[in-house]
């Protein structure tokens, strides 16, 4: 979950740095492929005893989200009141890499990106026993983005569904009818009714950072059940899947219905502000938006599906992500483990989680459950969004998040590819290469620069 571009900054910074650790972390790192007994002892088992006790060692980055699972504490010491959270605040993405190359003060449970998780699987405890009885109820989705060689390396925590937010004043006064977009080809054709209307706008946003660039692209792709890399780690980019993605969005810049801007700058803000960006395919996790950064248009924006590649297709695709991951040199990660079940699985712990709060008054409206029992659209843990002018914006967001295919893998150089294959996206919408340009250069930089040196 990335709801703040301003949280998200160190992390955008830090994204070849982390992606060249992770690959140090594969190259270096004790084999987890192994089959027999092996692989059996990389596979984390739960504690046995009826009140188990002891310390345990908790990382999780600084802000809101830390004070939520601080607030949960309390709850998980009345079932478990032996065991002891020493919570900490920590920069992960400068830390983490060091912690576990030396051995030295490794925490017990991390708090960890998707996208990071492949490049740290040699360090970490396979949890495929563990999440066994929860496996069938967990979505899909994200099963795939935590398993490398066959083990499950991330408890997954929230469920990040792309929707189409969009300007439902703006557009209403233009006359531009939202529910009849169902397809990409609509959206473009409600694009342009807009613009017809007012010649100044670009109406659909169009990512200008790298990584972020990178990131929806592979919402898009998520739709269609594919990603960049299968689950061995096989660059796929080049597919009728990503040339058509690119395709839409080398339309969007070249008929002039796009914003280029970088996610909530004040160019970005701007934009939606004055009525000229009033598309904005995005995670869920968009909604902090309207909600503490547009005072003039909050209350107008609404959030629906994304619209599907084709008739009858899915509906949403993935974009982010976070897991819980347990580090094997940790003193007592399998009662970590008692810790993330009672957060994800436990009603009480993930209704904490989710639901009112100190924290969140309303609820945590910027992502959904990766549990689908927790998610279900008729029993919404947060309440309506008074910023999308009192949405029900859990039904529309579990609703979308239950469309979201499998079948995507995150590889351990994904981050790196953004040098590559984020910058080409950009170049594209600069109108210095064709999509076709994008797939084989970013497939052979990719290949050369990333794939083949692990």
């Amino acid at each position: 979950m990335y709801p703040n571009s301003k949280r998200r900054s160190p992390r955008l910074a830090a994204a070849g740095a982390v992606a060249l650790a992770a690959l140090t972390l594969t190259a270096c790192g004790p084999s987890i492929t192994s089959g027999g007994d092996d692989a059996a002892s990389d596979r984390l088992q739960a504690p046995t005893a009826e009140q188990p006790e002891g310390e345990i060692t908790i990382w999780d980055r600084s802000g809101d989200l830390f004070e939520v699972f601080e607030g949960v504490i309390d709850d998980f010491n009345e079932k478990y009141p032996e065991i002891t959270v020493n919570h900490e605040a920590v920069d992960i993405d400068a830390k983490l890499q060091n912690t576990l190359i030396t051995g030295t003060d490794v925490p017990d449970g991390v708090f960890l990106d998707d996208a990071m998780v492949s490049g740290y699987a040699d360090y970490l405890w396979d949890l495929s026993d563990v999440l066994d009885p929860y496996i069938d109820d967990i979505a899909p989705q994200k099963i795939d983005v935590n398993t490398i060689g066959g083990g499950i390396y991330g408890v997954p925590y929230d469920l990040d569904p792309g929707l189409l937010f969009y300007n439902a004043a703006a557009l209403d006064e233009a006359g531009v009818d939202v529910e009849s977009i169902e397809t990409y080809d609509d959206l473009l054709a409600a694009a342009q009714a807009y613009k017809d209307v007012n010649p100044d706008a670009h109406p659909i946003h169009l990512e200008q950072s790298e990584f972020l660039g990178q990131l929806q692209l592979e919402m898009y792709a998520s739709q269609m059940g594919t990603s960049i890399a299968d689950a061995d780690g096989t660059l796929r980019l080049d597919s009728p899947e990503y040339e058509k993605i690119l395709t839409f969005l080398d339309t969007v810049q070249s008929e002039g219905l796009g914003t280029r801007a970088e996610y909530l700058t004040p160019t970005d803000i701007a934009e939606m502000e004055n009525g000229n960006q009033v598309f904005y395919p995005w995670a869920i996790w968009f909604s902090f938006a309207p909600q503490q950064l547009l005072p003039e248009t909050s209350g107008d924006w609404r959030a629906m599906p994304l619209p599907a590649w084709e008739d009858g297709g899915a509906r949403s695709g993935a974009m982010g992500g976070s897991s819980f991951v347990l580090p094997k040199d940790g003193e007592n990660s399998e009662l970590a483990w008692l810790f993330y079940e009672f957060l994800m699985y436990d009603e009480a712990g993930y209704t904490a989680v989710w639901g009112p709060n100190d924290v969140y008054p309303n609820g945590l409206n910027t992502s959904i459950p990766a549990y689908l029992p927790a998610a279900d659209p008729e029993n919404p843990l947060f309440e309506p969004v008074e910023a999308l002018g009192g949405q029900d914006l859990w039904e529309v967001a579990t609703s979308a998040g239950s469309q979201i295919p499998a079948g995507t893998s995150i590889p351990p150089w994904w981050n790196g590819a953004a040098e590559y294959l984020g910058n080409d996206i950009q170049r594209m919408l600069d109108g210095d290469l064709t999509p076709e340009e994008v797939i084989r250069q970013s497939s052979d930089a990719i290949q050369k620069n990333l794939i083949d040196r692990q």
